[in-house]
């Protein structure tokens, strides 16, 4: 018996979104986990039609794994020189760990100017470029896809900044653990769409929830740490939000098997909930798996139990 098999329709995107500044962007930007997995990067919007001197860019973002920002530049049809100055002059205004154009058609003298770019930017500045598609089988639903025209030779340059940073060994140890770290979480849970580890001493993911994310870090004292940290730029909210958390302390840690510690925080603008262990990045190798696998099951429970809480918080 042969298998039926539907006609695959590419449609344009005006078919979606009638408006790209005032559909697709907003979209975008609740969608951005979605980008972040196509780029390998963990993203969280700050905000959209941000400010940059007398022009504004789409989307301001912040990739987690780094705490830069991320420039987010989109237009329907195919690229234009007019879009790629702008690209370049937000970058320049905040000076953007990434830049990253996203249209319906990448032309090609376009890829090969930021192909170049990339090969001779800083090693800690990255330009992507994706086509936007539009797919639909028969009469489905349609889907979009991001399809990668131009990305960064990212392990390449990843290495020749810790190079230059002296980071090594201790920085390179740093980036080996959360290597391993968030291969395990993107691969076997899809916790993360992050690929690349930096030589420092933390890593921070993506909740779905804006100012809320999840992290893993050698702290001071010797400790190891895995958070849910309540970081949005108000601090008010931040506060209100771990008060209301506080009241089911109980009920969180019973779920959790354990007791957490609940950092309020009252001197900073930020709150976190956390747990801790023994353990350094100089630890014996049995030790560092321990740690690894700890640190995994940790953040496993962390996103079960707080991703409910906070949708209801949010409602």
């Amino acid at each position: 018996m042969k298998a039926k098999l539907g006609t695959l329709k590419r449609l344009k995107p005006r078919d979606i979104w009638a408006s790209e500044s005032k559909d697709f962007t907003p979209w975008l930007a609740q969608n951005i986990g979605a980008l972040g997995t196509a780029l390998g990067l963990d993203l969280e919007v700050l905000k959209t039609e941000a400010a940059v001197g007398d022009f504004s860019v789409d989307i301001l973002a912040r990739d987690l794994s780094t705490a830069r920002d991320v420039v987010i530049e989109n237009q329907f049809g195919a690229t234009d020189h007019d879009h790629l100055g702008k690209l370049l002059t937000y970058a320049s205004g905040v000076e953007a760990f990434a830049l990253v154009w996203i249209a319906e058609t990448i032309r090609d003298e376009h890829r090969q100017a930021l192909e170049w770019l990339n090969e001779r930017t800083q090693e800690d500045t990255y330009l992507f470029a994706l086509e936007l598609e539009v797919l639909q089988i028969d009469d489905s639903a349609p889907a979009f896809n991001f399809k990668p025209i131009v990305f960064p030779n990212k392990w390449q340059k990843a290495t020749k900044t810790a190079a230059r940073s002296g980071s090594s060994p201790r920085g390179e140890a740093y980036k080996q653990f959360f290597q391993r770290l968030i291969d395990e979480l993107r691969e076997k849970h899809r916790f993360t769409g992050a690929r690349v580890a930096f030589p420092q001493n933390w890593y921070t993911f993506a909740s779905g929830i804006g100012g809320v994310s999840y992290g893993a870090s050698f702290a001071q004292g010797d400790r190891v740490r895995v958070e849910i940290y309540l970081g949005s730029a108000d601090a008010d909210a931040n506060k209100k939000m771990f008060d209301w958390l506080l009241e089911q302390k109980a009920e969180i840690e019973a779920k959790f098997g354990a007791a957490l510690e609940w950092e309020r925080l009252d001197n900073r603008r930020a709150s976190r909930i956390a747990i801790y262990r023994s353990g350094t990045i100089d630890s014996e190798d049995t030790v560092l798996e321990e740690i690894h696998s700890w640190t995994v099951k940790q953040l496993l429970a962390f996103r079960d139990i707080f991703a409910t809480k906070l949708k209801h918080y949010q409602k």
